[in-house]
């Protein structure tokens, strides 16, 4: 089941565009997301992606409004805790380093990234050459305002993420869906 923003249900979608790139925030609520790897219980916090951009063309006159398709995915940050853990643990924070077309790569846990997450984040967006290479991305497939100008946005990008992560954290966002327990549930834009 995935949460439906028709349905008056509260999700909260966040998106930085550059020239080809684009960071998309969203929170996420999960219930049995791997049960696997021994995480069995929900989870809860924000979903942070590195998206391909295509801008259209305007329909219309030069007046009317641009088609903007947010395309594949190539990384991926989760910034999850277990729902009944304390707030700020990060227990199940990881992150995918690179995608298979719309298909994710395995969660990749890291000791920095849970000790200091927003710290870990600011580090990777800001060194997006290595970041691409490391998602399998020639950084000759992006544009040049992306390799420059996603790099100055990361404090703003920081700072949502923060933003967002303490309305997790009060119960406003990334919460279980109205309704009867699920066994699965995916809450999110992303």
């Amino acid at each position: 089941m995935v949460r439906d923003a028709s349905k008056g249900e509260l999700m909260v979608l966040y998106a930085f565009g550059f020239e080809r790139l684009g960071v998309m925030l969203s929170d996420l609520y999960f219930v049995n997301p791997a049960p696997t790897q021994g995480h069995e219980s929900p989870e809860r916090g924000v979903r942070l992606e590195l998206r391909w951009l295509e801008a259209g063309q305007p329909q219309g006159s030069i007046y009317a409004a641009r088609p903007i398709t947010v395309a594949e995915p190539i990384w991926r940050a989760d910034l999850l805790e277990s729902v009944d853990g304390p707030s700020g643990s990060f227990d199940r924070t990881h992150h995918h380093p690179r995608f298979d077309g719309w298909k994710v790569c395995r969660r990749v846990f890291d000791a920095e990234l849970s000790a200091d997450p927003l710290a870990w984040l600011d580090r990777q967006l800001s060194d997006l050459p290595n970041l691409l290479t490391r998602a399998g991305v020639d950084t000759d497939k992006v544009g040049r305002g992306d390799l420059t100008e996603l790099p100055r946005a990361v404090p703003e990008i920081v700072d949502v993420t923060r933003r967002m992560l303490d309305r997790v954290y009060a119960g406003e966002l990334g919460r279980a869906p109205d309704g009867p327990p699920a066994e699965f549930v995916r809450a999110s834009w992303l």
